[in-house]
């Protein structure tokens, strides 16, 4: 038996998987309430976060938003390549990198406990199309 929680997990999850860019936490919550009518902002945090731990979403921590989890890794931890120009996000799993940026940090005693690694940049995309601009 599915639980509300649940629902609004699958629900998020769907929404997220539609957007090829960023998504805003009050953009998910004015979203649902346009097909469910009144929601508590609550409701949808929960579920976010709820998603992370599952390594479900990502938290784009530099645009206070998420992204849908396009790794078949769960739980793996992530470098996001962001577009500054179209906004579009990739994510992409590199394990040695991060465990040799833990041992590095592990050097100075620091204990992770997990990791955000962000790029801003141009994509692929953006890069072919201002070449033949």
């Amino acid at each position: 038996m599915t639980t509300r929680g649940e629902m609004w997990q699958a629900e998020i999850l769907r929404l997220l998987r539609q957007n090829h860019a960023p998504v805003k936490a009050y953009q998910v919550l004015a979203t649902l309430r346009k097909i469910h009518g009144k929601l508590a902002p609550t409701t949808i945090y929960r579920a976010l976060s709820a998603l992370q731990e599952r390594g479900r979403v990502h938290r784009v921590e530099s645009l206070n938003a998420f992204i849908a989890c396009q790794s078949r890794r769960d739980k793996q931890p992530s470098i996001l390549s962001i577009c500054n120009e179209c906004g579009s996000v990739e994510e992409s799993v590199a394990p040695d990198l991060l465990n040799d940026l833990s041992n590095v940090i592990g050097e100075t005693g620091f204990s992770p406990k997990r990791h955000v690694v962000e790029l801003h940049g141009t994509c692929a995309s953006c890069n072919s199309r201002k070449a033949q601009a």
